[in-house]
């Protein structure tokens, strides 16, 4: 018997030690003092990284801390699976990559990888922290996987490994002791926050991911583009439309012509499941297609961004808060259609439904993965293996452009009489056509096999570019999403052209090619319209971005195949390529207006006491120090700085033997105020991040600190963002968070500490006090619509999008004439001026229904105002969408007009926008300095 005793007490002891730990873990009542989704009540972060620490505690998890975020916090992904899976977990990841990547496998590998893999599912919550359900459904999910053990649950454990990550700790902490703060529950509200809830981007939190410059897209992005590329991922977001519960998957058109078809499928099948299980559930409310505004065209958000990486990328908008709501009656959406099967009626609403809801959706999505967990490895592995195929052979994308380019031809044949040409078919009432219809293939061909047409095999980032630095930053942005870039070891020669060793090469013969493709080519959105000659529909975000473009790249496209002494860098291994200083004995040193890291180097010689100057004609013989390049006096603490500047920012510093001939204009350090407003101006928050990587010493104001008046003792230059200043006539701004219009504040609703911040700049007192600021010699930048300054001023301009109407009177043009929503067009502009040294004679802009403005006749020639970048052409876009662009020509995008002794200047382009837009950055930049002959 006591041979037997010892392993039976072993067994006894384990069964005792495994229900101990699993008792362990608390509930989120026990842990939280309420059940997720009780009304009037939220967890602050600080709980809920204590609740996830707790969590860990069980064999079905893993925490990862992925990162810090921009306030200092931890930012943690649960993995949750079987414990036998956590075990094999290195084993699972390397097969999730693997099978994304589809590098070198054949189709039967990959079908063995796939039955041996687990499916990957993304499932994350808080992005927007005022869209609370997203995070505490993440709570109360984290909790049922790790607790249940009804069958369903076992089975998704034993088949898919999840990731349950918190998009954004910072704003949680915000946004919950906001709600929390008030002791009586009916009271609690969670309006009139005072700051954006992620410390600069806010809202625009999810318009970062295809750049990645806050450190929270930074640390999802790698776990999603680079550590595991999950086969689907799922973000949760608020709101739903009106009359609805949630809007969710499969979303309305136009997607992006670039994807993999089978991500779009699997985005309908993945949606088939969660309204299926909701309406299993009796859970009415969920609409899809055409029931909302959610589409597929957007690369950069969250989900977004994962649609280019051939990820089932999900979506849903629900409605529900802590406080209890109304479903409101909305007629239309009562009757059931394609887009709504299941309507919902106007109803009382209640936190623990959304909660609810949520969790029947992500369990939807799980048991989904759980039964096709092999189908969706090898599918993920299919598409990555069909763009590798797309980008090795000739290869056209379709897209609008295309087709009415072959529509063209043809029509053209028709007017000239050419034979063999057929007439169109006409369709039947149905939008359909008779057999036969259509016209004939050869229009096909001469597009869609016109080699000049092809896509890219590949592009070339050379290391000889005015711009350097800049184009080291979009090819990281490029790493961090994991796409492959090679290096060029040794110099080489392309199509005829000769590169140097350095220069950057990203083949398109990858698995994400889509996203290669739409970071380097333009986006051609279509006419999208309501009905023929009716309004446009509006893209849910833009309609072009082009990354290239808005960061100034220069970029050779290379049709054929190609290759070179080129080495493959590790995926996600970011590019450290030094500058140099050149040493002997020089006068001084120059440091080139084009590139922008320069600005940093100078601002730090400029703290550290160092003299600076320009050089307003360049320098004779270096077409790379252009006009209003810096030149910097030798020293020895100069040499010093520009040496850690040289190998820290990519910074070529040359030196010259002689000090500049002609005149010199000494550099100054200003004092700078950025205007913000109560609620945060996302914007603002924008510049303000661009300030601190730049190294621009500047303070935050607000309408209160304007209105008080005497600026000019304090500041010497002022940056109003778009959505700062009220076009004339109107009363004030929205305020609130991006600046969007929402009620404002009463004061003794808000804290003490933030009421300073209360106030919308107004026309009877704000522009009174910007008027004498710039009277006594101070400036002003103006982007967007805060150009309406010059009017309040005004000034000799006025709006250039306006016709006649029939009484005489002009009015705005209407849409369905003129409607360019966010898209990059091409300006010219006069780099020889102060206001634009360092730009190209042409540069391309981001423009969103961007003001554009006509001078008076005369204003020009009296110096009243001087042009500083304008529309020559009748066609200036390069990306995305633009119905009647020939408006545009000869129409003034940005200009400088004196006002007193300071200078207005106005910017009707989002120069800053999002931080992206590193082409037109100098625009502002060059207005920080003050600069004077020594």
């Amino acid at each position: 018997m006591r041979k037997h005793f010892l392993p039976g007490v072993l067994f006894l002891l384990l069964i005792s030690l495994t229900t101990v730990r699993a008792q362990s873990i608390p509930s989120p009542k026990e842990h939280f003092g309420f059940n997720i989704g009780d009304d009037y009540q939220l967890a602050t972060y600080t709980q809920t990284e204590a609740y996830f620490k707790k969590l860990a505690a069980s064999d079905r998890t893993k925490l990862v801390d992925i990162g810090m975020t921009e306030e200092g916090r931890h930012q943690y992904m649960i993995i949750v699976s079987s414990p036998e899976n956590l075990k094999k977990l290195d084993r699972y990841k390397e097969i999730s990559t693997k099978m994304a990547r589809a590098e070198g496998l054949t189709d039967e590998q990959a079908r063995a990888l796939a039955a041996e893999g687990k499916a990957v599912v993304w499932i994350d919550g808080g992005l927007h922290a005022t869209e609370t359900v997203g995070t505490m459904q993440l709570i109360e999910t984290a909790w049922q996987l790790v607790s249940r053990k009804d069958p369903e649950t076992l089975r998704i454990l034993d088949k898919v490994v999840i990731l349950l990550t918190h998009a954004n700790p910072d704003g949680q902490e915000l946004v919950s002791s906001w709600y929390m703060r008030e002791p009586k529950p009916e009271k609690r509200l969670l309006e009139n926050l005072p700051r954006l809830y992620q410390k600069y981007a806010g809202h625009d939190n999810n318009r970062d991911f295809f750049i990645m410059n806050m450190k929270e897209s930074q640390n999802i992005g790698r776990q999603l583009f680079v550590e595991w590329i999950p086969q689907i991922m799922y973000n949760h977001h608020q709101r739903g439309p009106a009359g609805s519960v949630l809007a969710g998957p499969p979303y309305r058109d136009p997607f992006n012509y670039v994807f993999e078809p089978l991500m779009i499928t699997g985005i309908d099948a993945l949606g088939a499941a969660m309204v299926n299980r909701l309406n299993s559930e009796n859970k009415p409310g969920f609409t899809r297609l055409g029931g909302s505004v959610f589409s597929t065209w957007y690369n950069g958000g969250l989900r977004t961004t994962t649609h280019f990486h051939n990820m089932i990328g999900l979506l849903t908008e629900i409605i529900g808060n802590p406080t209890p709501e109304d479903v409101p009656l909305v007629p239309n959406r009562l009757i059931p259609n394609g887009n709504t099967p299941f309507p919902v009626t106007p109803q009382k609403w209640y936190f623990k439904q959304s909660i609810d809801y949520s969790i029947s959706l992500n369990y939807a999505t799980l048991d989904y993965a759980a039964r096709h967990s092999d189908q969706l490895l090898y599918n993920i592995y299919r598409m990555g293996k069909n763009a590798i195929e797309h980008g090795s052979s000739d290869y056209w994308t379709l897209s609008p452009k295309r087709v009415d380019a072959i529509n063209q031809l043809h029509q053209d044949d028709l007017k000239k009489n050419t034979p063999g040409t057929a007439r169109a078919a006409t369709p039947d009432q149905y939008g359909l056509l008779t057999r036969g219809g259509g016209i004939p293939v050869k229009y096909f061909d001469a597009v869609l096999k016109d080699p000049a047409l092809r896509d890219p095999r590949g592009y070339i980032v050379s290391a000889h570019q005015p711009d350097f630095a800049t184009a080291v930053k979009f090819l990281n942005a490029l790493i961090k999403t994991g796409i492959q870039v090679q290096e060029a070891t040794a110099d080489f020669t392309v199509a005829g052209k000769k590169y140097p060793a350095g220069s950057y090469i990203v083949k398109t013969d990858q698995a994400f090619r889509p996203h290669v493709l739409d970071m380097f080519e333009p986006q051609d959105h279509p006419n999208d319209f309501q009905y023929p000659g009716g309004p446009p529909v509006r893209p849910y975000d833009a309609a072009g971005w082009t990354l290239a473009y808005q960061m100034g790249v220069k970029v050779d496209r290379v049709l054929d195949g190609f290759d070179g002494p080129f080495r493959k860098l590790p995926y996600g291994e970011l590019l450290t390529p030094k500058g140099r200083l050149e040493t002997g004995t020089v006068a001084g040193y120059t440091l080139s207006s084009r590139a922008n890291n320069t600005f940093i180097a100078v601002n730090d010689l400029l703290k550290a006491g160092v003299e600076v100057y320009r050089i307003p004609t360049g320098v004779s013989g270096k077409p790379e120090l252009a006009a209003g390049s810096f030149f910097v006096p030798a020293s020895a603490k100069a040499k010093t700085l520009l040496e850690k500047s040289a190998r820290e920012l990519s910074l070529d510093v040359t030196g010259l033997a002689k000090r500049p001939t002609g005149a010199l204009v000494k550099v100054s350090p200003m004092r700078i105020a950025l205007w913000d407003t109560y609620g945060g101006s996302m914007p603002s928050g924008w510049v303000r991040w661009l300030m601190e990587q730049y190294h621009f010493p500047m303070q935050v104001i607000y309408a209160q600190d304007i209105d008080a008046g005497d600026l000019r003792k304090k500041y010497d230059v002022i940056v109003f963002v778009t959505r700062a200043i009220p076009a004339a006539g109107a009363s004030g701004t929205g305020g609130g968070e991006g600046g969007f219009a929402s009620r404002e504040p009463k004061t003794e609703e808000i804290p003490s500490e933030f009421r300073p911040w209360l106030g919308k700049i107004t026309a009877d007192k704000s522009i009174p006090q910007l008027k004498k600021f710039l009277e006594a010699g101070g400036n002003i930048v103006t982007i967007g619509s805060s150009t309406n300054l010059a009017y309040h001023l005004g000034l000799p301009v006025k709006n250039a999008l306006v016709e006649m109407t029939s009484a005489g009177s002009e009015r705005p043009l209407p849409n369905e004439k003129y409607y360019i929503p966010g898209s990059i067009l091409q300006v010219s502009l006069d780099s020889t001026q102060q206001a634009t040294w360092g730009m190209p004679q042409q540069t391309d802009v981001y423009f969103d229904a961007s003001p554009v403005f006509k001078i008076a006749p005369d204003a020009v020639a009296k110096g009243l105002v001087k042009p500083l970048a304008w529309f020559p052409n009748p066609k200036p876009l390069r990306s995305g969408w633009a119905w009647g662009q020939a408006y545009l020509q000869d129409g003034v995008a940005a200009f400088m007009a004196p006002v007193g002794a300071g200078k207005l200047y106005a910017f009707g382009p989002e120069i800053t926008f999002r931080a992206q837009a590193h082409g037109t950055f100098k625009l502002l930049f060059n207005q920080l300095y003050s600069t004077s002959m020594p």
